[in-house]
């Protein structure tokens, strides 16, 4: 088998087709997340907070003032934008939780599969010498009593 053929075998398996849906998918949801928490979280959070923008929030080093954390970029200071790390904390905190969720649900389905009655024994005792026999005998194999009547 040459390699093209090993590589077009492998490459088109189930399990790396899955996982190349699950990764695109998983960018999707993320971004997602960071538009739930730049666009619909943060806002009202930063105005209870007294018209705080955390994307805004960040610390200079150079020791100069700065309008925002854009212009400071801009201008090439060196920065510790914490206010995008608390964005980006949520955004994780936000994903973690889906997750959590998602496998609890994934968990309890398994559980109520492994949790399903099991079949009903083929088997009885004997009542003379009390050994287990086939449902179905009509004689006992073990002590040759005739069971056809019980």
């Amino acid at each position: 088998m040459g390699f093209m053929s090993e590589f077009k075998e492998f490459a088109v398996k189930g399990n790396v087709v899955d996982l190349a849906v699950g990764f695109i998918l998983g960018a999707a949801f993320g971004k997602i997340v960071t538009s739930l928490v730049n666009d619909i979280i943060m806002p009202p959070i930063g105005m209870a907070l007294g018209g705080v923008n955390f994307a805004d929030m960040f610390v200079s080093l150079d020791g100069k003032s700065y309008t925002s954390l854009e212009v400071a970029q801009a201008a090439g200071a060196p920065v510790i934008a914490y206010g995008s790390f608390i964005n980006v904390i949520i955004e994780f905190l936000i994903i973690a939780l889906a997750l959590f969720f998602m496998i609890k649900t994934i968990n309890s389905l398994k559980r109520k599969e492994e949790a399903a009655p099991p079949a009903p024994p083929n088997t009885k005792d004997c009542p003379y010498c009390a050994e287990t026999i086939p449902k179905a005998a009509i004689r006992c194999p073990h002590c040759t009593s005739d069971l056809s009547g019980k």
